[in-house]
């Protein structure tokens, strides 16, 4: 079957190896029904696959070392928010975070009651962020994303910092939208990668959400620094995506590089 071959290709070279199946066939298949050639095919899906994940990796992370040295400094909060930074530097969307982490969280989460359980979809390093969250140890917290060894290496970090219900999963949340109830969801500058894939992504992964709030943000820049009206035109979208789902309550916050909204969902 080609499209078990364009799998099989992408799966074995190096750049690829770790990216959920899920996402490589759903893709795939797409790029196999507009009748390209199966080479034609694996070179499209590679380019879609850059676009929504690859471009976002800054550099390789040797995810052992990092354990060892998050554990040397465990006890000591200064020096593992100081790794964590050093860390989330490796991937380009926590790293356009990192100037207002420390009042970012902290913004937003006063107009929230305690947050007993939440959800970060494409976290991407995100979870490293950890120590900023004004969380108590005990929440019920998950994370999905499309990278397997980095979804590992996140999983043993929690650990580490000893997220007592923590839990992180390789996932294609458009293959399978997550649907647990939770508090509260972080959509964190995911929604213009995921209409990079399809036009129906944002629909479906919304539509399956079950929770009380929703963060969502959007980059005001682009990966190679420009602004280019991206805050305004990302604003546009989400008062169109606001109105379309019936979103009536939301505080909107701009920091410097991130603009974000929490919205009221009501959902369970």
């Amino acid at each position: 079957m080609e499209l078990d071959k364009l799998v099989d290709a992408i799966l074995i070279s190096a750049k690829y190896r770790h990216i959920s199946p899920d996402l490589v066939r759903r893709v795939g298949a797409v790029e196999l029904a507009k009748g390209r050639k199966l080479k034609e095919a694996v070179k499209a899906t590679k380019n879609k696959l850059h676009q929504v994940g690859g471009a976002y990796q800054a550099g390789a992370i040797d995810f052992d070392r990092a354990l060892v040295e998050m554990a040397a400094v465990a006890d000591d909060p200064d020096g593992l928010r100081q790794l964590c930074r050093e860390l989330m530097q490796r991937h380009a969307s926590t790293r356009e975070r990192l100037p207002i982490l420390d009042e970012f969280y902290s913004t937003i989460f006063a107009h929230l009651p305690p947050i007993q359980s939440l959800m970060d979809v494409a976290c991407g390093l995100n979870p490293l962020a950890w120590p900023w969250l004004p969380v108590e140890q005990t929440i019920e917290y998950v994370a999905y994303d499309i990278y397997a060894d980095s979804i590992g290496f996140l999983q043993q970090a929690l650990g580490v910092m000893r997220v007592v219900n923590g839990r992180c999963q390789t996932r294609d949340i458009i293959a399978h939208p997550p649907t647990e109830p939770v508090d509260l969801v972080l959509i964190l500058k995911t929604l213009p990668c995921l209409e990079l894939g399809e036009k129906t992504a944002v629909s479906t992964l919304l539509d399956g959400l079950n929770s009380r709030y929703l963060l969502i943000s959007y980059p005001v820049q682009t990966l190679g620094g420009r602004r280019k009206g991206l805050g305004a035109t990302y604003e546009q979208q989400f008062q169109a995506l606001a109105a379309e789902r019936g979103w009536q309550q939301y505080h909107r916050f701009e920091f410097a590089t991130e603009l974000a909204f929490l919205v009221v969902n009501g959902r369970n």
